[in-house]
């Protein structure tokens, strides 16, 4: 991965997904943006930005590029990813909401052929604090340091972040791995690599009613990972026959155990895989410092 200030990065598609207050914050914490891609509106300039109608012609330009973020509207979302891994872009972030689950079923199989990272849809992004922004993360809640975030919710993540970060634990990169029912990594990929990066001490999981991505991760840990993991759980609360929007799908619920994809599921997994949960928000930061002062 290029997670550096040198990374080269363009943005691919205007809509409300991101704004130029986001593009401004992007830039002023030194991430190298060169260029959008807006089909039919080459040779113009938007937020200071020069304009391409194609990904290939930004190359043509600027030479590799090592990430796009994604923010076009949902059912052009595969054909900007396409373009972008044709054009040899390894790593993609979609900010998009809503990307037909087909469309991402296909792209994850690409990028798994062109072992290329894909970051959503429906994520905030990616930000290395102190060095790179990769999205929409607000950048006052981090500061840099040694705790990895891995996140499938937005404002839980910054929340977390913030929590950290008021406590002086500093963040050594922190990613949302997308709300939408299908995205494109996994909390198991985002573990791996937390795990090998030398600047993390520690990992802090968030996780969230849907799915059985938790309940994988907990199983992973507690067999790969060597570092202290902390683990969060939103929607402990919520009614049991409440399936959140973006993960409370037909195919998600026919055929499973009735408890399958619950808070409660999640919450027996770790407890299974002997993983400290923060039980409100606020908590994280205390059993954080408790796990590292026992790893010393």
């Amino acid at each position: 991965m290029n997670l550096t200030p040198d990374s080269k990065v363009i943005i691919q598609g205007f809509s409300e997904f991101i704004s130029a207050t986001h593009i401004s914050q992007m830039k002023a914490y030194g991430t190298n943006l060169v260029a959008a891609v807006e089909p039919g509106c080459g040779g113009s300039k938007q937020y200071g930005l020069p304009i391409f109608d194609l990904v290939e012609e930004v190359i043509n330009k600027f030479g590799d590029i090592h990430t796009t973020i994604i923010c076009v509207h949902p059912f052009q979302v595969l054909d900007a990813a396409l373009e972008a891994m044709g054009s040899g872009i390894s790593q993609i972030i979609i900010i998009s909401p809503g990307v037909p689950p087909l469309d991402m079923v296909n792209l994850f199989r690409r990028a798994e052929a062109e072992e290329t990272i894909i970051v959503g849809p429906n994520s905030p992004g990616i930000i290395v604090p102190g060095k790179i922004l990769l999205g929409t993360h607000p950048s006052e809640f981090y500061k840099p340091g040694q705790i990895g975030i891995v996140s499938r919710s937005t404002t839980l993540t910054y929340e977390i972040a913030w929590e950290l970060t008021r406590v002086g634990l500093g963040q050594s990169l922190s990613v949302s791995i997308g709300s939408d029912g299908v995205v494109g990594s996994s909390f198991i990929q985002w573990l791996q690599i937390l795990d090998e990066d030398e600047n993390t001490q520690a990992i802090v999981l968030v996780g969230q009613p849907g799915g059985g991505r938790e309940e994988a991760a907990a199983g992973y840990i507690s067999e790969m990972i060597d570092k202290p993991v902390i683990a969060y759980i939103a929607g402990v609360h919520a009614p049991p026959a409440k399936h959140w929007r973006q993960t409370g799908t037909l195919a998600a619920v026919i055929g499973r155990d009735p408890e399958f994809g619950t808070a409660k599921s999640k919450l027996e997994a770790f407890k299974e895989a002997k993983i400290p949960v923060a039980e409100r928000p606020s908590q994280v930061a205390q059993l954080v410092k408790k796990a590292l002062k026992e790893g010393n």
